[in-house]
């Protein structure tokens, strides 16, 4: 019954399908509420990750010597399970991801920020967690893509 409510409550899988568009979003995201932290330089939709981390997104950062420069880098992966939900569960996930930018931690501060991008985060993390174990359970996708719903419509 819970779950027939939340497929009311979000009923569309969102149109954020290519590693460019997921750039495209996460930027925006970030360029709003974080836009003097350092550049992304990749943010992509990772087959493997939610199955070798258990992990639905991570956030990482790279430092290498070049020459007499360190240069570092940022990336942004997130669970190709998101690809097939609603656009609120890929912003959680975003907003999670982005907030790790300025703090590293799972602490008051960093649930502060995500709470301040995302003003229901705790809710939309709670029915992420909801819709997982849903899915962890062997039952089938709720939301299809808005293409597979134009494909069924013709």
């Amino acid at each position: 019954m819970q779950l027939r409510i939340e497929f009311q409550k979000y009923p569309l899988a969102h149109e954020v399908r290519t590693d460019k568009a997921l750039y495209d979003f996460v930027l925006e995201l970030k360029n709003t509420y974080l836009h003097n932290a350092e550049q992304l330089s990749k943010v992509l939709y990772d087959n493997k990750l939610h199955i070798i981390n258990n992990a639905l997104g991570t956030h990482t950062k790279f430092s290498r010597k070049q020459g007499k420069k360190l240069k570092s880098k940022r990336e942004i992966h997130i669970s190709a399970l998101f690809k097939e939900m609603p656009l609120e569960f890929l912003r959680m996930i975003v907003v999670h991801e982005v907030a790790h930018i300025r703090v590293r931690d799972h602490d008051k501060a960093f649930y502060h920020l995500c709470q301040h991008m995302e003003p229901a985060y705790a809710q939309l993390e709670f029915d992420v967690r909801v819709y997982l174990t849903y899915l962890d359970s062997g039952r089938k996708v709720l939301w299809p893509t808005a293409h597979a719903l134009t494909t069924l419509q013709t």
